[in-house]
């Protein structure tokens, strides 16, 4: 027989064996769990760090309850984590199913087992449920996906039921060789016959299955060299039947009577235990033998799962699939498609389902809202679950002062993240904006990226999406009714008349709702009750006293309509004469936007959009929409557009896309909540690129000095990128007009113009080195470009004080040519850092604007006209001042001036006016003329004036 340990683990108490010389061939119960295997998992103490087991109930049986604690008591005693998730005896099917559908993905659970039998009062296929279980979680092995892979024999890919695995852990330590055994299985159960049959057939024994219509069972049983008996009846098989020296595994558990115990009844097995054991070589006893070992598979099982996981998602690597692409060389135009060439390119790769690509990256389906089968919204939830995990290394794409031809941002940022996940094998996430219909539909067209780097599909990224900017046009345009309603209701209805509409009668009382309780508190007036208000309340309470003058909010629509731009309203009969000139903004010029962009939270948001300001009073105190009593119904339009939409590339790397605020007149830059979802998905080794709009001096010192101010986040690396021919445009190149045949100064080689021009790439290098942050440039190539002209570019660059600086051809190529830059970002997250503000939020507004000026703009000084002076006392008054600056300004320049190319010197920057947007949480000064968009500006968008406001 086997000898005792002389150890013993906690948690299992003594058998027989342990307190007295064991009978001979008697197995020591407390061997059990030193099979769990000793792996990574264990710390410096032994025990397991980081494994988790749920074990899943319905219902509240005494029996299942016994049998859970063992579990959970095991589990603590190796340092397992054991959650005990139970359902109410009410529990239907349907919640049974969604409840393991949770815990199968979550990552952080490696181990499920449903406790049977279910105890619900409502009919549930217990089949049916233990098939819902993830087969990558199933522990106990009871799956069918499981048990088929056991029964064809890929034992090494498959969790085996926990009691035939203990019971060949058991027969492995009698040391008796298994292979060319005769092995008899009685019973043939799922849960531990069958199994055991086929264990035993894969190592190598003869076996056979004996069950209730099996003729002599005893001249089976007398033959077998192995006996193992899950038949569930009392001391069935007797001693005699046994063979000299053989090997007995006793599974079952009964209870018979006894007198002599306390409850009348003792537990057996299904092998007669006192006359088996002067036969058997060794045997089992029970209690004591195989129940402990079951548990030990399940800890052992557990650990193998996360062991698996671990493997899986080695160092966090996501387990993705990439998209192949199917490349035509060389890429040319297709004449009879013209500028439709990118849609047929998009075209070209069908989408992974999106659903697929949230699991691949590590997102839950009820963290997933499907629209359609290519994007999706992610739910804020998400943040809470990663709350824990590390951030990965953030980078944001910029370039040079943009001009007509373009620079590729959007493709760089698409090329370089499809570079780092589909061919550098890296977690690698892109944030972009929504565009805006208007410029979609003029020249300018989609944001989507192009060529080979494209975010697809491109029609449903350029368009609706998921409806985001739908839900700003209508949030902002409820507050130009709101504001224009109380305009004429204030004008036209006595206080009493007034406090009656706003606080009516309802079952014979009047109640405050939380806002205008909020207002009470401003107003200084501390009571609940509205019948206790004097009249002078009663004023002040019912009256804002808007000065329609001051109104700063205008309705927008998300298309270009010139004849919109500026028009009469409330010439209506019904509006009494009061009538006002106003103007529509295009949507992504809202207040609303730049919110959504910037907020961090549900709360957040509504708190914001609470303290957006639209007016003045008569007496000069600011107006906001918590004022109006809309702030709440502005949280209720935007609850779904405040969850980021994922999307994916052409090599199905994915892509949050999420706010479009324009890098004008806001600061141009996609959602915070996108990145930092995105950060904590790639995990710590990963990498999330996003762009900052136009140029470093305006999209880039916006990200840094307003959306990292805000975000908390500190970003890792900038990409600035530049082509040769605008920065030869830069050099004094000519003039191009969209439509027409490029001057041959941009296709032709020309080293000495473009020489010229890199003094606009050495100003935003140094711009972006201000932040203390490593620069790498990419200079996008064109087919026209040489090989010599990119070698200057990238020579000067670093020059400048660029980290690197290489030419990329993504466009044409894919991820593949944007390689060379993926390798130079992370070789540059590694560089040493030291990112800082460019200026103190609590200097006077004045000096904020100055230091943009002459720090990023290279300007002399700052004049403010008299409207400017006039708002920053009056800023500072309302206690506006601390906010950041978002200087509105032409992007095709660094100066005021946009026909200034290069590296514009000796100007005087003037503002003409400030603005603040209070709620996003800046001031904008508007620099130079603020005019209406130039003439032919819906040709091409990028011709226009500055700020792009409206419509």
């Amino acid at each position: 027989g086997l000898e005792p340990q002389t150890h013993q683990r906690a948690g299992f108490g003594q058998s027989r064996c342990a307190t007295a010389p064991p009978p001979p061939g008697c197995f020591h119960r407390n061997w059990n769990l030193s099979v769990v295997p000793q792996i990574s998992f264990h710390s410096d103490t032994g025990r397991l760090r980081g494994v988790t087991l749920a074990v899943f109930q319905v219902g509240d049986r005494e029996d299942s309850n016994l049998y859970i604690s063992v579990k959970l008591k095991a589990a603590a005693e190796i340092g397992i984590n054991a959650n005990h998730l139970r359902l109410p005896k009410s529990a239907t099917e349907d919640e049974v199913l969604r409840s393991i559908m949770v815990v199968n993905e979550n990552p952080a659970i490696h181990g499920l087992i449903v406790q049977l039998p279910l105890d619900s009062v409502n009919r549930i296929d217990t089949e049916k449920v233990t098939n819902a279980v993830a087969p990558e979680k199933d522990v106990d092995g009871l799956t069918s996906i499981n048990a088929g892979k056991l029964a064809r024999g890929d034992l090494g890919n498959c969790f085996i039921p926990c009691t035939p695995n203990g019971c060949m852990e058991l027969i492995r330590q009698t040391g008796v060789s298994v292979a060319g055994k005769k092995a008899v299985v009685i019973g043939r159960s799922k849960i531990v016959g069958a199994p055991m049959h086929d264990l035993l057939l894969w190592n190598h024994a003869t076996v056979t299955t004996c069950h209730s219509k099996t003729v002599d069972l005893a001249a089976e049983v007398s033959m077998a060299d192995i006996l193992v008996v899950g038949a569930g009846k009392a001391e069935m098989v007797k001693g005699e039947w046994v063979k000299q020296g053989a090997v007995v595994i006793d599974c079952g558990i009964n209870h018979i009577p006894d007198s002599t115990k306390s409850n009348g009844k003792r537990v057996v097995g299904d092998v007669h235990y006192a006359s088996a054991r002067e036969r058997a070589g060794f045997i089992t006893p029970v209690p004591g033998g195989v129940g402990p070992m079951t548990v030990a598979m399940l800890m052992q099982n557990t650990v193998q799962s996360a062991k698996r996981f671990l493997q899986m998602h080695q160092g966090g690597k996501w387990n993705i699939s990439y998209t192949k692409l199917n490349l035509q060389t060389p890429v040319a135009v297709i004449p009879d498609l013209g500028f439709l060439w990118d849609i047929v390119i998009s075209r070209s790769c069908p989408p992974k389902p999106i659903d697929q690509l949230a699991r691949e990256v590590g997102l839950l389906s009820d963290e997933v809202e499907m629209y359609g089968k290519t994007k999706a919204k992610v739910q804020l939830s998400v943040i809470k679950r990663l709350e824990g995990h590390s951030d990965g290394k953030y980078v944001v794409v910029t370039g040079i002062t943009p001009t007509p031809l373009g620079e590729g941002k959007s493709t760089t940022t698409v090329g370089l993240v499809q570079a780092m996940g589909a061919h550098l094998n890296l977690n690698a996430f892109a944030c972009v904006r929504q565009p805006s219909q208007g410029p979609t539909f003029g020249i300018k067209g989609g944001a989507a990226g192009g060529g080979y780097s494209q975010v697809i599909p491109m029609e449903e990224f350029n368009l609706h999406l998921t409806g985001d900017i739908h839900a700003i046009t209508a949030a902002n345009n409820l507050v130009a009714a709101a504001i224009d309603a109380r305009v004429f209701h204030e004008a036209t209805q006595s206080d009493k008349a007034l406090f009656s509409r706003l606080v009516p009668l309802s079952g014979g009382q009047r109640k405050f709702s939380p806002i205008q309780l909020n207002r009470l508190k401003r107003l200084g007036i501390e009571k609940v009750d509205p019948n206790t208000l004097t009249e002078e309340e009663v004023t002040r309470f019912v009256r804002l006293d808007i000065d329609p003058e001051s109104i700063t909010w205008q309705r927008v629509m998300d298309t270009n309509d010139r004849f919109l731009r500026k028009l009469t309203i409330g010439q209506s009969s019904t509006e009494k004469g009061f009538t006002r000139t106003t103007q529509f903004d295009i949507s992504v010029a809202s207040e609303i936007m730049a919110v959504l962009a910037l907020t961090s939270s549900l709360e957040d948001m509504r708190s914001r959009l609470a303290r957006m300001v639209v007016a003045t009073s008569r007496s000069g105190k600011p107006i906001t929409t918590e004022d109006l009593g809309v702030s709440g119904a502005l949280t209720v339009l935007m609850r779904d557009a405040i969850k980021p939409n994922l999307m994916q590339t052409l090599e199905g790397t994915p892509v949050f896309v999420h706010a479009g605020p324009f890098a004008n007149i806001a600061h141009g830059n996609s959602s915070i909540l996108a990145d930092k979802i995105a950060l904590k998905l790639v995990g710590p080794d990963g990498f999330v690129v996003t762009e900052a709009g136009f140029g470093a001096d305006i999209g880039m010192e916006k990200f840094f000095n307003i959306k990292c101010r805000y975000s908390g986040l500190r970003p890792h690396v900038v990409v600035l990128v530049a082509t040769v021919r605008a920065l030869k445009m830069h050099g004094g190149g000519p003039t191009v007009t969209a439509g027409l045949t490029l001057p041959k100064e941009y296709t032709e080689e020309n080293l000495e113009l473009l020489e010229k021009g890199c003094c606009n790439l050495r100003k935003q290098v140094q711009n972006a080195m201000a932040f203390g942050v490593p620069v790498v440039v990419a200079v996008n190539a064109f087919k026209t470009d040489t090989d010599a002209e990119l070698d200057l570019v990238c020579r000067l660059a670093k020059s400048a004080g660029a980290f690197d600086a290489v030419h990329c051809s993504h466009w044409a190529k894919g991820g593949a040519g944007a390689v060379a830059l993926g390798q130079a970002v992370q070789k540059a997250a590694e560089a040493p850092s030291d990112f800082k503000f460019l200026y103190d939020v609590e200097l006077p507004i004045v000096d904020k604007i100055r230091i943009i000026a002459q720090k990023i703009y290279g300007a002399d000084d700052v004049e403010l006209l008299p409207e400017a002076q006039h708002k920053v006392e009056l800023y500072t008054k309302q206690g506006f001042g601390n906010l950041p600056i978002c200087m509105a300004k032409t992007h095709l320049s660094l100066s005021h001036d946009s026909e200034k190319k290069g590296v514009p010197t000796g100007f005087i920057l003037p503002i003409r006016d400030i603005r603040a947007s209070v709620g996003a949480g800046f001031l904008y000064p508007l620099v130079g003329t603020v005019s209406a968009l130039a003439k032919g500006c819906e040709r091409h968008w990028q011709t226009s004036s500055l700020p792009r406001r409206q419509i």
